[in-house]
């Protein structure tokens, strides 16, 4: 092959094969609050996206909730569970933000969501660990900056947006 011949077809080679290169798997993590209402949980969120590692396909929902809501989670803690919520109640709902995390950072991810539905019982509390606290902790693990102090834990849309406002790069 002469040299004029290899310097076209080089680059051209070159360029195709960027084309075929495997894409970059990734996870996308979606924080979403739900106005108050009759269905619950009212902070969680939804993962969509592919390990890297795996090639595993993910389309999942995180919340935590009482499983009973009754006027029992006004005066201490109850049982609560870690609940998926049906694709009508999550389009009904608003998406805050979203992160996109590493294998490494899903994996953590998903150790925290067992932590919370394995905890002992009664493990909801309306003041301690409710929606919002869940929220918040996956929100660290994701590396986002969080205030434990808030005022907010009652109130999902405006803790996330308060963890909006505490991250910039979300916007």
């Amino acid at each position: 092959m002469t040299r004029g011949l290899r310097l076209i077809f080089l680059p051209m080679l070159l360029f195709c094969a960027g084309f075929s290169a495997p894409a970059r798997a990734e996870v996308v993590v979606s924080f979403y609050s739900h106005d108050f209402g009759d269905r619950f949980p009212h902070a969680f969120v939804v993962l969509k996206g592919t390990v890297d590692a795996t090639g595993e396909m993910v389309d999942a929902n995180y919340g935590f909730t009482a499983t009973s809501v009754s006027p029992a989670i006004l005066f201490g803690s109850v049982k609560g569970k870690v609940e998926s919520s049906k694709p009508d109640y999550i389009a009904k709902s608003d998406r805050q933000f979203e992160v996109t995390v590493d294998d490494a950072t899903y994996a953590r991810l998903l150790a925290k969501v067992d932590e919370w539905r394995t905890r002992d019982q009664p493990s909801y509390s309306l003041n301690k660990r409710n929606c919002v606290h869940f929220v918040m902790e996956l929100a660290e693990i994701v590396g986002l900056a969080v205030n434990r102090k808030s005022k907010l834990f009652k109130k999902p849309k405006s803790f996330l947006m308060e963890v909006k406002e505490l991250n910039p790069q979300l916007e």
